[in-house]
């Protein structure tokens, strides 16, 4: 039978993997915020600029349109190149493998896995879903997510809870959440967790272990949001992943990969 610290560690390769993918969010090389003029950016073919229901960039081969509100790639030889929307505003944000901050990544050092840590709690829906508006780290842009409801459970005696958002799976949730480590010991700007879909009485495992960092932690390049008010939890979890990098070396940026709504 596999233990608990095996199955967190089989857990937390994979997402080590998912993080330092050729692709993935240490090989962005440049965050570039479009406007309704025609640009060109370092690296990426053609001229770009964003009108009201697209972004449209002047390519060799002609004109290409990405809807409003839509995310698309498009490869440019090694070079991925996101076409995504952030604050109603067109962004380009290259991906290259061979990135610096890509290549010279170690990984992410994390408290070891201890099952104290895996929380049991409740799910407390709303009766109609809630609008949630979070700030970013990129200052003055602002995301909102749709709320289902809350997270309640109890560490060290305390009564706490989290708001929680839809994940990237039917039924799971996902929190953005900071606690009495962050910019001590873990990553100051936020941490994520997914939660498993609720039983039917609404019980739940909020298991600490695996919170992860998001990519703002390792590049300036990313738009991450920041938790609700409510959602910075007076208590420490010294549960999941910590700042630095496993060589020790320092993991941060301007505030902290799987493909997700909030992995931004």
């Amino acid at each position: 039978m596999i233990s608990f610290a095996e199955q967190w560690a089989r857990w937390h390769d994979e997402h080590e993997r998912r993080r330092a993918a050729p692709h993935g969010f240490l090989a962005i090389t440049g965050l570039h915020w479009l406007t309704g003029t025609p640009q060109r950016f370092p690296g990426v073919p053609g001229k770009w600029h964003a009108e009201p229901d697209a972004i449209v960039a002047a390519l060799e081969s002609g004109e290409r349109r990405f809807p409003a509100g839509e995310d698309a790639t498009l490869r440019h030889g090694d070079l991925e190149i996101e076409v995504t929307w952030r604050g109603g505003q067109g962004v380009l944000r290259p991906r290259d493998p061979a990135h610096r901050t890509r290549v010279e990544y170690r990984g992410t050092p994390a408290y070891a896995p201890d099952e104290k840590w895996a929380v049991p709690g409740r799910f407390v829906p709303f009766d109609e879903p809630r609008p949630v508006t979070v700030g970013s780290v990129v200052e003055g842009l602002e995301h909102v997510y749709e709320s289902p409801g809350r997270l309640e459970f109890t560490v060290g005696g305390r009564d706490l809870s989290l708001t929680a958002f839809n994940g990237s799976t039917p039924g799971s949730l996902f929190v953005l959440f900071t606690d009495a480590t962050s910019g001590i010991t873990t990553y100051p700007a936020n941490r994520s967790l997914t939660v498993p879909a609720p039983e039917p009485d609404g019980s739940v495992t909020i298991d600490f272990n695996r919170a992860t960092n998001l990519p703002c932690a390792y590049t300036e390049f990313a738009t991450c949001p920041l938790p609700p008010a409510e959602n910075r939890l007076p208590v420490p979890v010294e549960a999941g992943e910590r700042l630095g990098s496993v060589d020790g070396g320092t993991a941060g940026a301007s505030g902290g990969a799987d493909r997700h709504p909030f992995h931004r």
